[in-house]
């Protein structure tokens, strides 16, 4: 099996908190802290990532920081990002980003790119939104660093 690990936790869940996308982004970094995320996956991107850094006002060094020193498990990461977001996690903040994560659809190249890579036309799916096709994207990448 490989020392590095492709993130399997879907954009598409939540903790406690209700944040879509946050264990992701634990998982992610976690990984990073300690050298093991799967070559293409950066600890904290552009996307997913930086929207929900961003809706919680959390700098993404300080979220680097935190987890290469402390490595949290996941209720203590969601504790730190309550303390640091303080009045940004309520219920308006956090469905409002929730339905930005669910609504976010790949431009036409990216989506026919994770389609081709899994062997599925374009044409046939409807599967255009980011969280399922980051998941069929995540599949095949597992797949072709463990399984195959």
């Amino acid at each position: 099996m490989s020392d590095k690990f492709v993130p399997l936790i879907s954009s598409g869940v939540a903790g406690p908190l209700g944040i879509l996308h946050l264990p992701r982004l634990w998982q992610k970094v976690s990984l990073e802290a300690v050298g093991k995320l799967a070559d293409g996956y950066p600890g904290i991107g552009a996307g997913y990532d930086a929207m929900v850094l961003g809706a919680l006002g959390i700098d993404h060094e300080a979220c680097k920081k935190f987890i290469a020193d402390t490595k949290p498990n996941y209720p203590a990461f969601e504790k730190w990002v309550r303390e640091q977001a303080g009045s940004k996690v309520n219920k308006h903040n956090i469905h409002k980003l929730n339905v930005a994560i669910l609504g976010y659809i790949h431009d036409d190249e990216t989506r026919k790119g994770i389609l081709a890579a899994s062997g599925i036309d374009d044409e046939t799916t409807v599967c255009p939104d980011a969280v399922n096709l980051n998941n069929l994207d995540d599949w095949q990448e597992f797949h072709a660093a463990v399984i195959k």
